[in-house]
């Protein structure tokens, strides 16, 4: 089902907006009658604080795996499968989408047609082999139970928080689609975003590694951005799913070099 296909375009209450960003960005069935009322951009603000919770869940299963004393790389493993079955893989999807348009198109058009082909390529299986290994080989190499779990909440709640950065900063490539169905989210709820998200990290991390965590992912996003603008003329929904995992992918692999 199309998660905006619960989502309309008016202003939400802070109860409202959590919900509306735990029915897009999760498979967990929302029953509120508030959250199938509101823009998805409004809900901005949100976004780190669900991202935060699908992190303690992928914690969760990190933590199951050790204590059944399977090793850290099974362990590893489980802890991302946790997280890819509440998402319904949503940002993995996007990611393969995008490295098969970015990489296999000739021109704009072609690269935008490629991308809303459902068929996958080389490029998206060598990205979602790419991003599933790394993380889990980041997550076996940090091995404690503890400081994986603390990275994996904020690797979900800052690659969250940078979405309504790159929606309200970059154009849009295509009038229609998930990502202009999304809205363009206000400034303030950006902020409001970033600055949840921060604090998620500082008190997982540490201030000073949650910032530099933080700052790394928002080069890498940044250099992504940049790419996708030349490439294609701006994001699309499958864009800002390939962000968010490359935010994921670096803040565990800058958690892995600050332990």
């Amino acid at each position: 089902m199309n998660p905006f296909d619960r989502l309309s375009r008016r202003q939400p209450g802070l109860t409202a907006g959590f919900f509306t960003a735990v029915a897009f960005f999760t498979c967990i069935p929302v029953a509120s009658q508030e959250a199938e009322e509101w823009s998805l951009a409004e809900a901005a603000w949100a976004f780190p604080l669900v991202g935060a919770g699908i992190g303690a869940v992928a914690a969760l299963g990190f933590l199951v795996a050790q204590l059944a004393r399977l090793g850290d790389w099974p362990s590893a493993l489980l802890a991302v499968l946790s997280g890819l079955l509440l998402t319904g893989a949503l940002h993995e999807d996007g990611l393969a989408d995008t490295a098969d348009g970015i990489f296999g198109g000739n021109d704009r058009d072609h690269r935008l047609a490629i991308m809303r082909d459902s068929r996958h390529g080389t490029f998206a299986v060598l990205a979602l082999v790419l991003s599933v290994g790394l993380r889990a080989a980041a997550l076996a190499q940090i091995g404690g139970v503890i400081f994986a779990g603390l990275a994996l909440v904020a690797a979900h709640a800052i690659s969250r928080a940078l979405l309504p950065v790159a929606m309200w900063t970059l154009p849009l490539a295509r009038a229609q689609g998930l990502g202009a169905e999304a809205g363009r989210p206000r400034p303030l709820m950006v902020l409001a975003g970033v600055l949840i998200a921060l604090a998620i990290a500082a008190a997982a991390l540490g201030p000073l590694h949650g910032l530099v965590a933080m700052a790394v992912a928002a080069l890498a996003v940044g250099a992504a951005g940049a790419l996708a603008r030349r490439r294609i003329g701006g994001y699309t929904g499958d864009v800002l799913g390939a962000f968010q995992q490359i935010a994921e992918v670096t803040i565990l692999l800058a958690a892995l070099a600050l332990r």
